[in-house]
């Protein structure tokens, strides 16, 4: 088993900030942010006993996740694990993110199961407790273009976009919640793009075929996405919950109902503990005066106060304080809670002991505590998803072959990386070669300067301007040698980028960009079985595969 420590990877790669090291690794610097720490055994007992749910809350709650769960083809143990929500004993522990295409990215997959395993774990930890792994469909946002595209890796090892389009166009008008959008007959050509952009193996008709089953014309992002969870992870008795519902939204009335009353609160709120955040570290979301965001004919909106009413903002509709009030108590369907809002709203449906989520959503996390008390609601447990890439035996002799460690590679960049490996094979080493004819420069320079001091001083200045064109034209005639050296090492060079274009593909981590359907495609159907089986949720580093 390979490991390595989260401020070892590259920040840009996976969102991992300082807040997220200091989250993982030092939490005492973190803890006036977050109302509970992961790794301590007392903080889930607290929190239990800080959460209240009434008989008749959970029972209502049980009656919708049942009718949801019903329309969205769950199987039996998913049936079974909603029933145990109507016992004040039982806890959900929950993760979610937008419905994307084919499933979305690889940390759809870390998220689920490390939802599901700390679930259990929590069971055997406290035997007189139930816990439950929910997952929060985030089918209201109206951005397409985050949710409308996959990456796999083609037969040249290069990262290929896949992407729906509606219409088979560009669309850029407000589309409205994307779960909500009904997969029209450009969604078979997505197919046939994806069967031959993958390379093809034993396992690609076992996936492929399922895929098309869910992600097919008439179906909803919503019935897709949910369909093609509910097979990968058939018999786990995962718990699927749509915010976009008539009777969630019911009860989640008088929350929006206090944000129009009282904003802009809320917001004040999240900007005084932003302030406080960026002392030493930075704020993932901006709040907006409003939190909430309204579905107007057939868009969704945000809600952008003026001096005397309302406007929908990127449209000439406007409303006044008195009508958005008597919509947040009478169709509330009508409204839909931002990013601030949301967690709000989801820890006041649900009886949330935990919430996993990946970097970014434990950034913003640590902005809404004083949300939290001002709503009434209690914080949950913020527990940091699996994080992992998978390295294949090709890749690893390719290491061993010019002495890179898994830590070198994802310490530099291709650039660097390439450049040191042509430094080990070739027969001209250009860092010595150069170094020494900068030095030599430097040298005849020193020897000029001392000698036009005395002839005339004037003549300095000159002198600093060949020094500067000298050495501009050496680094252009260097880099004209490595890209000759490359040429030369080609076969290196190669084998480096195709290392890279899997491992940091577009400068991501795997889990960030490529889809899971790559990895069942090389590895077999069962990939989620096998990770149930080997990934770790309480390594708290980023874990390494070798397959």
């Amino acid at each position: 088993m390979t490991w390595i420590e989260y401020n070892n990877l590259p920040a840009s790669a996976g969102g991992f900030s300082d807040l997220f090291n200091d989250f993982m690794y030092h939490f005492e610097s973190v803890k006036r942010f977050f109302p509970f720490d992961f790794r301590v055994g007392s903080s889930y007992e607290q929190a239990m006993r800080q959460i209240t749910k009434p008989t008749n809350e959970r029972n209502q709650l049980v009656e919708i996740l049942k009718r949801q769960n019903e329309a969205f083809g769950c199987e039996s143990e998913t049936f079974a694990k909603i029933e145990l929500l109507r016992r004040s004993s039982t806890f959900a522990i929950v993760t979610g993110q937008q419905v994307g295409l084919f499933g979305g990215p690889m940390y759809t997959l870390f998220k689920t199961l490390t939802t599901i395993k700390l679930a259990g774990k929590l069971k055997k930890q406290y035997p007189q407790n139930d816990f439950v792994p929910v997952f929060w469909v985030e089918g209201e946002d109206h951005d397409f273009e985050e949710m409308n595209h996959v990456y796999v890796v083609n037969g040249q090892n290069q990262s290929q976009r896949i992407e729906y389009l509606i219409g088979g166009e560009k669309n850029e008008k407000n589309v409205g919640p994307v779960g909500e959008l009904v997969f029209d007959s450009n969604i078979e050509s997505v197919h046939k793009v994806l069967s031959t952009s993958m390379p093809s193996s034993e396992y690609s008709s076992d996936i492929l075929k399922p895929l098309a089953l869910h992600y097919a014309e008439g179906r909803t992002f919503n019935k897709a996405f949910i369909g093609w969870m509910n097979h990968l992870f058939s018999g786990y008795g995962l718990i699927f919950v749509s915010g976009n519902d008539r009777d969630l939204k019911r009860i989640a009335s008088p929350l929006f109902v206090k944000e129009i009353e009282e904003f802009p609160r809320t917001s004040q709120l999240v900007i005084d503990q932003s302030a406080e955040l960026e002392k030493k570290y930075h704020a993932q979301v901006k709040p907006k005066s409003i939190n909430l965001f309204m579905f107007h004919k057939g868009g969704r909106y945000p809600i952008h106060p003026r001096e005397e009413d309302f406007s929908l903002k990127g449209t000439r509709h406007f409303i006044t304080r008195e009508e958005l009030l008597r919509i947040a108590r009478e169709t509330p369907e009508l409204l839909s809670p931002n990013v601030v809002l949301r967690p709000i709203v989801q820890d006041t449906l649900l009886p949330t002991l935990v919430y996993v989520g990946g970097p970014s959503e434990i950034a913003y996390n640590a902005q809404l505590a004083p949300v939290y008390r001002m709503f009434g609601v209690q914080q949950p447990v913020v527990y940091p998803r699996a994080s992992a890439s998978f390295i294949t035996e090709r890749t690893m002799k390719t290491f061993e072959k010019y002495d890179v460690s898994i830590a070198d590679f994802f310490g530099s960049t291709v650039e660097q990386l390439t450049a040191s490996v042509l430094e080990q094979v070739a027969d001209v080493k250009l860092d010595s070669l150069f170094g020494e004819a900068a030095n030599h420069f430097k040298h005849a320079i020193d020897e000029l300067e001392f000698g036009l001091r005395e002839v005339d001083k004037t003549l300095l200045g000159p002198l600093v301007s060949v020094e500067k064109k000298m050495e501009q034209s050496l680094e252009v005639l260097k880099g004209k040698a490595i890209e000759a050296q490359k040429k030369r090492n080609e076969v290196v060079v190669n084998q480096i980028e195709k290392a890279s274009s899997v491992l940091l593909p577009r400068g991501q981590l795997q889990e960030r960009t490529l889809s899971p359907l790559y990895f069942m495609n090389r590895y077999g159907n069962e990939l989620v079985r096998w990770l149930d089986a080997e990934l770790d949720i309480a390594g708290f580093k980023h874990q390494i595969f070798k397959m």
